[in-house]
Order: structure tokens, then sequence, then C-alpha cells
């Protein structure tokens, strides 16, 4: 177990291995409470992002988003005169995230 490992949802972690002019290549790594997954993924400058991982759809879907959102935000990092690959994303998805709880009153 992982101190990554958590109670409830997943934990999605791109580690970059290698960046060049066309984009960058990471290591990827999806920590659920049950299971732990990997594999990689591509970035490039033009936003795209091509993931090998083996793991359920879900968690999949999950970790290409956020993949894309770190390649669409590389070549305005750079603009700005930053890193355009960061070393590490770490992000976090919960069960039922993006829904609204109702509560009831007496």
């Amino acid at each position: 177990m992982s101190d990554l490992t958590p109670t409830e949802g997943a934990r999605f972690l791109f580690e970059r291995e290698r960046a060049d002019d066309a984009g960058a290549r990471y290591k990827v790594t999806i920590y659920t409470p049950d299971a732990t997954f990997a594999g990689h993924a591509q970035l490039g400058f033009d936003g795209s992002a091509a993931l090998e991982v083996t793991a359920p759809a879900e968690l999949v879907q999950a970790a290409e988003m956020f993949a894309k959102l770190t390649a669409r935000s590389a070549a305005k990092q750079q603009d700005d005169g930053m890193p355009p690959w960061p070393a590490r994303v770490l992000r976090w998805r919960g069960p039922g995230r993006g829904k609204t709880q109702s509560s009831s009153s007496s």
C-alpha cells in the first residue's frame, strides 16, 4: 500500500519521464482503495494525450481528462516563461464528485 492509496475514490499521479520539443511522456499511476494501475501517457503541445493504461473505463476516462488538461496548458505555460511540463501532477476524484448533495430538514 502506498501513501497515495485513498480510502475512497481514486488518485491519479503523472510523473514526467522525458520532455522535448514535441511534448512529454509521463508515467501514469492510478491508485484506488483496492488496486493500483500503471501505464504511460504521451502528451503533445497541440493538446493531445494518448494513454496506455489498463484499468476500468471510468478511471481511464478520468486519467485522459487530466492528461488533456495538462497538455492543453503546456503551450500557455511556455508562453508565460514557465516550464511547460510539470515534473509531477497529482489529482483526486472521489465518489459522487460533481453531484449536488441534498439534506432533509424536520
